[in-house]
């Protein structure tokens, strides 16, 4: 029998037995190594799950190639940002509390061009009581062609008319501008992103009360609840200027949103990005192009606003006819050229 080494039989180190020296380090570089790639990998399959999954709640509606005769395209990126009064998928108690009332269908309740440019965004609220003339379309549904007969309307009859096609291609028809995207987020949806965000912080330089949208406001820095916000972006009756005040507080409070729902805090926290995607694009109707890219470059465009990256305006008023707002020809013609070449807007509106 051979003679064993003192160490006796199997030790390890003594003798060649298998096994990594007493005391020896763990191979740290290797471990952070394989967290690091296992920690990538979960990232990436839950991010491309929330994409397809939130890719596939967005309400992709609304067809722009049956818009006609349209204006030419530029480098800057127009959206048509529309809220509308539907009450789809409401409860009675739901419309009781938001003070919506129950008229079937849906309407116009903003409007708002968007267009996000390299030289800067511009923000601009088109007054649903615009004085504006129907063009020759094409019916959304019936696919037949109408023409044009001179008739003049408020802009939120071209809605009622033939929906958002006809309405885009008003909109176009009236200010020369090419409206790229189509968003459109009903009351429910609204309130329901506002509440999913914790609230939104408002700055209210004078308070105001109307039953009608149940709005009840004292001056100052608050936090508004999906409630509150509807009944703040829906009240025209206490202001002397009903529709462009309205539109004024509409900007304000879209690019709050905007700039709270755009942030690290919103985007990279998963318990409050799932509740506020899943809030607002079941009632979120869309241009077939738009992607969810082009929506969260629509969000940042509005939060850069009101970082003081850009304009916030009304479209500019001369007048009236029949009660209709009637816009300023030669400004509106200045403003789209501006947009068109995109330059810095130096136009405004009434304020």
């Amino acid at each position: 029998m051979p003679p064993q080494s003192p160490g006796g039989p199997g030790r390890p180190g003594q003798g060649g037995g298998p096994g990594r020296q007493p005391g020896a380090a763990p191979d740290w570089r290797k471990r952070i190594k394989v967290g690091s790639i296992a920690l990538v990998s979960v990232l990436l399959v839950t991010s491309i799950g929330t994409y397809v999954w939130a890719d596939s709640k967005v309400r992709r509606e609304v067809d722009l190639s049956k818009v006609i005769d349209r204006p030419k395209d530029d480098d800057c990126t127009t959206y048509l940002i529309v809220g509308s009064d539907s009450r789809e998928g409401m409860s009675d108690e739901e419309k009781k509390k938001l003070h919506t009332g129950s008229a079937d269908g849906k309407r116009t309740d903003s409007m708002m061009i968007l267009a996000a440019c390299s030289s800067g965004n511009t923000m601009i609220s088109l007054p649903r009581d615009s004085d504006v003339e129907i063009p020759s379309f094409v019916g959304s549904q019936s696919g037949k062609k109408f023409p044009a007969q001179g008739r003049r309307v408020k802009l939120n009859a071209a809605y009622a008319e033939d929906g958002p096609e006809l309405l885009v291609r008003t909109v176009e028809h009236n200010t020369g501008l090419r409206i790229d995207h189509y968003a459109e987020i009903g009351f429910a949806g609204f309130a329901n992103i506002v509440d999913a965000l914790g609230g939104v912080e408002m700055d209210i330089e004078k308070g105001f009360k109307d039953e009608k949208s149940g709005a009840d406001f004292q001056a100052g820095k608050q936090t508004l609840n999906g409630e509150q916000a509807l009944a703040f972006v829906r009240t025209r009756y206490a202001f002397a200027e009903s529709d462009l005040a309205r539109t004024k507080n509409q900007q304000k409070f879209l690019s709050a949103l905007a700039s709270q729902a755009a942030t690290p805090g919103t985007i990279l926290n998963p318990f409050k990005l799932y509740p506020t995607l899943g809030a607002g694009l079941d009632t979120l109707v869309v241009d077939e192009d738009m992607g969810l890219f082009d929506l969260a470059d629509m969000f940042f465009a509005m939060k850069g606003i009101s970082g003081g990256g850009g304009t916030s305006m009304n479209m500019p008023i001369s007048g009236e006819r029949g009660g209709n707002l009637v816009w300023d020809k030669a400004k509106v013609q200045q403003l789209v050229k501006q947009i068109q070449n995109d330059e810095k807007v130096t136009v405004t509106g009434n304020r």
